[in-house]
């Protein structure tokens, strides 16, 4: 067993699977749903936490009917953020990676000419994957999809 110095760190590896163009396309109606959703779920918990927030600027003692909105409150900002946890689970299972739940962006892996890259989902694009962009990349590079022709073999990452 290899001891390790207290200034190294250890690194954990894991293996991306990456998507071809059909895969991704197949999975359209799935990545809606979850991506629909995690949106949901997000929005309901911010919310509930902007409900909270506000209920304790109140001045003052809150009376009994206060304390039990507060609690319900607390209670279903909870719910919601557990239930986004899981959707997010669920899309990240598959190797799907989410950006933005408000905008419902979310990251599909590929290999572009033996690089990393990503098809951009967004839930309020018709066609689903509207773009693409390689890892190293500017976060906001949107490049067209005519332009990811894939490759055969796809490369772990």
């Amino acid at each position: 067993m290899k001891r390790k110095n207290k200034h190294q760190e250890e690194r954990e590896t894991h293996v991306i699977k990456l998507w071809t163009l059909p895969n991704a396309e197949k999975a359209l109606p799935y990545l809606r749903s979850v991506t629909s959703s995690l949106r949901e779920n997000w929005l309901e918990a911010m919310s509930q936490r902007r409900k909270l927030s506000l209920m304790s600027r109140k001045p003052g003692r809150p009376d009994r009917a206060g304390i039990i909105a507060q609690e319900t409150a607390a209670k279903e900002q909870r719910a919601a953020e557990d239930r986004f946890e899981d959707a997010l689970r669920e899309l990240m299972a598959i190797d799907v990676y989410l950006l933005d739940p408000v905008n419902g962006l979310a990251f599909v892996p590929f290999n572009k000419d033996k690089e990393l890259a990503w098809y951009i989902f967004d839930l309020f694009e018709e066609a689903g994957l509207k773009s693409w962009r390689f890892h190293s990349d500017p976060i906001e590079t949107r490049r067209p999809m005519e332009e990811a022709a894939i490759e055969k073999a796809p490369v772990v990452v």
